[in-house]
C-alpha cells in the first residue's frame, strides 16, 4: 500500500503533475527511434529471427487477445542478456498497437515512481520493466493490486486524518524482463499469466540475424563473412549485431570494404574474440581456475576479487555462455573447469598429465 504525505495527497497524484515529477519513462514510438539498436530492432514477428515456439505461442495469444479486444496478460521473460527481451515486448506492442513505456527497476526507487507511470498508462498501453528481479519491496507491493485488480491503494494523510483510497487504473499490460528469474519473489512471479525463457541463437539464426543487419546498416557482406561472425558471437544477436560494426571498420579500412570469411576471421582475430567467441576476459578466467586453483572447484567471489572484477558482471556477462558451451561447470563448492575447457585453451587436463608419468 503506498501512502502519501499531506501536501501529496490524491489530487497531487494526477497524471499530469506526476508526469512532471517523473521523467523516467515516456510513451516510445518504436518507428521513430533512430539509435543503433532501436534502428536494428525488428518491428514485426516476420522480420524477428529466432525463437520459433515462442514466437508461434505468443503469436495465437496476441490474435486472441485481439478477438477479445482485452489486453494481454501479463508476461515474464527471463534469459541471458542480449538474446531480444525488450525487442520482442516492443513488437508485441507493435502488433498490438499500443505505445510500449520503458524502465529499469533500479529507477524506480520512490513509490510515487511506481505510482506515476501506472497512473499515466492508457488503457491496454504495455508497461516494460527490466531487470524487474531488482524491483524493491515498496514498488513490488504496490503491482500486485494493480497486476491483479488494475487499482492502486493509497493512504493520505496521518494518524487520526489518515484515510486508505483504493485509485482505479486502466487495464493495461506488464511485460517483465530478468536475468535472474530465480530472484523474482514467489507473488510477483506468480502474477505474470505467461512465463517464458528466450534461448541462446543457432549459428544458423546468427547468420541471418548478422545479414539483416548488414542491409539495414548498408554493409556488404558474404554469407561466410556473416557466418564467420556468428560462430564467434556466443549465441547472442546482441552481440552479433556489435560485431558487424566492428569487423565493417576493419573491412573499411584495412580491406577492400567486403565482409567475406578471411575479412572477418583476421578481424576478429585482432579484437581477440577467438573462435568460440571467448574474449580476453573469458579466457582469463578459465586460465585463473586452471593455473592458480588446479581448475577448480573456486568460489565467485574468490574468482571476481583475483579477475579485479564485479561478481555480477562475471555471474550475468561471463558464465552464461561458458556454462553453455561446456567450458565451465558449476559444482555445489564452486565453479569448474571442463576437460572441454582444458582442450579449448590447448592445455592438458589432470588426467592426461597423470598418464603421462
Amino acid at each position: 500500500m503506498a501512502i502519501l504525505s499531506d501536501d501529496e495527497d490524491l489530487r497531487g497524484t494526477k497524471k499530469d503533475s506526476f508526469q512532471k515529477k517523473n521523467p523516467i519513462v515516456k510513451p516510445e514510438n518504436i518507428e521513430y527511434d533512430k539509435t543503433f539498436e532501436n534502428s536494428i530492432r525488428p518491428k514485426d514477428f516476420d522480420s524477428y529471427i529466432g525463437q520459433g515456439a515462442l514466437k508461434e505461442t505468443l503469436k495465437i495469444t496476441l490474435e486472441a487477445a485481439k478477438l477479445r479486444e482485452k489486453p494481454l496478460d501479463h508476461l515474464l521473460f527471463y534469459g541471458p542478456p542480449g538474446l531480444g527481451k525488450t525487442t520482442i515486448a516492443g513488437v508485441i506492442a507493435a502488433q498490438m498497437g499500443v505505445d510500449i513505456r520503458i524502465t529499469s527497476a533500479p529507477a524506480l526507487e520512490r513509490p510515487r515512481d511506481i505510482i506515476g507511470i501506472l497512473m499515466s498508462l492508457k488503457g491496454g498501453e504495455i508497461l516494460f520493466i527490466d531487470e524487474i528481479h531488482r524491483l524493491n519491496k515498496v514498488a513490488e507491493e504496490i503491482l500486485y493490486p494493480a497486476m491483479e485488480d488494475f487499482t492502486l491503494d493509497m493512504t493520505t494523510g496521518k494518524s487520526q486524518t489518515a484515510k486508505t483510497l483504493r485509485v482505479p487504473l486502466p487495464k493495461f499490460t506488464l511485460i517483465g524482463a530478468t536475468t535472474k528469474a530465480g530472484e523474482l519473489s514467489g507473488p510477483l512471479r506468480d502474477r505474470f499469466g505467461m512465463v517464458y525463457r528466450l534461448e541462446f541463437y543457432t549459428i544458423e539464426e546468427l547468420t541471418e540475424v548478422i545479414k539483416r543487419t548488414a542491409k539495414i546498416l548498408d554493409i556488404k557482406i558474404t554469407e561466410d563473412g556473416a557466418k564467420a561472425i556468428a560462430r564467434r558471437s556466443r549465441g547472442t544477436p546482441r552481440i552479433a549485431n556489435r560485431l558487424v560494426k566492428r569487423v565493417s571498420d576493419f573491412a573499411l579500412v584495412k580491406y577492400d570494404g567486403i565482409i567475406d570469411e578471411n575479412v572477418a576471421n583476421d578481424s576478429l582475430d585482432t579484437l581477440k574474440i577467438d573462435e568460440f567467441g571467448l574474449d580476453h576476459t573469458d579466457r582469463a578466467l578459465l586460465n585463473l581456475i586452471i593455473e592458480k586453483y588446479d581448475g577448480g572447484p573456486v568460489g565467485i567471489e574468490t574468482i571476481a576479487a583475483a579477475l579485479s572484477e564485479d561478481v555480477r558482471t562475471i555471474e550475468d556477462v561471463c558464465e552464461p555462455y561458458l556454462l553453455q558451451a561446456g567450458l565451465l561447470q558449476r559444482t555445489p563448492r564452486g565453479r569448474k573447469v571442463s576437460p572441454e575447457g582444458y582442450r579449448h585453451l590447448g592445455i592438458k587436463t589432470p588426467s592426461e598429465q597423470t598418464r603421462l608419468f
